[in-house]
């Protein structure tokens, strides 16, 4: 895989305020990326860094290469900010013909470019509508079809589902699973479920520091399961730690049990037995994972 992003001893500071601390990270192109962490992390100083809107007070990095104001990045690289808002003055068309004429088409190009991608987010229909008729989830795939215009390599989506309803937040999240066989997606989000759905590694920055940086499907993820229950169940642990293979057992949060295993091979059904096990004890479960929670994954070790 080439190196997309690649950042080494990274320092960001206003006045005082240390932003990004010796950062240091590489991107490959391939599936979606999450940045997480808490408000304050350098998550949104680390994307404007990125899209070449700030300069880094020290350290360096390159987008495919290049510095990230590059006019040789120009199309390549896209970003939506969580508050992007359309102009309700104008119709759909208008407006994306517009950003895909300020990146050098033509108006007949630039027509051609925003039916394009409001195709991609399925909203073809919309095309000489105003934002004004349309609904909230109609509105944010209608600005993730504006990040798409010049098919960027890279797109990078800040609170990309923020304040929608589970219907519309699992369109968008459909939308970028589909895309993401053309395109490095970099998801900012605080909610983590979301990511782990998404996401094939992670970015977690604290107090402008790169806490880690690590895959969502590493090997060390098969040696675990999380099971979620409707309520706590006081003899639960006992019960799953005598099942064979079961190593250890975590009420790692509130109805929550991390279950760590042995390395298994496809006949070694452990997921039958737990489920089994609710079954005979009639006890209820929301779900069961293969695998451990990102929030397990950044904060339990």
């Amino acid at each position: 895989m080439s190196c997309l992003i690649k950042a080494q001893q990274l320092n960001k500071f206003f006045g005082s305020n240390h932003a990004l601390c010796d950062v240091d990270f590489e991107i490959e192109r391939g599936g979606p990326v999450a940045l997480v962490g808490p408000n304050g992390a350098g998550k949104t100083t680390l994307f404007s860094i990125l899209c070449g809107y700030l300069k880094p007070s020290s350290g360096s990095v390159t987008v495919f290469g290049e510095q990230p104001a590059s006019h040789k990045n120009l199309s390549r690289l896209s970003a939506l900010p969580q508050d992007a808002q359309l102009d309700p003055r104008f119709a759909i068309a208008q407006q994306l013909s517009f950003y895909a004429q300020l990146q050098g088409f033509s108006k007949r190009e630039a027509h051609i470019e925003a039916e394009r991608t409001l195709e991609l987010v399925g909203l073809s229909e919309v095309l000489t509508e105003k934002p004004g008729s349309l609904s909230h989830g109609m509105r944010k795939r209608v600005t993730i079809a504006q990040a798409l215009i010049g098919a960027p390599e890279i797109v990078m989506l800040d609170e990309a589902t923020a304040g929608l309803d589970p219907k519309h937040a699992r369109e968008v999240r459909e939308l970028v699973a589909t895309l993401s066989s053309d395109i490095t997606f970099i998801l900012s989000s605080h909610d983590l479920s979301e990511l782990e759905r998404l996401c094939d590694q992670v970015l977690y920055l604290d107090l402008g520091h790169l806490q880690q940086h690590q895959s969502l499907n590493a090997e060390d993820n098969l040696s675990f399961f999380t099971l979620r229950m409707e309520q706590q169940q006081p003899d639960l642990i006992a019960a799953l730690s005598s099942l064979k293979w079961v190593t250890s057992v975590v009420n790692s949060q509130d109805k929550e049990y991390q279950i760590s295993v042995q390395t298994l091979s496809a006949e070694q059904p452990i997921d039958i037995e737990i489920l089994k096990l609710c079954y005979q004890n009639k006890w209820r479960y929301r779900q069961l994972i293969n695998g451990r929670t990102l929030e397990n994954q950044l904060f339990s070790d």
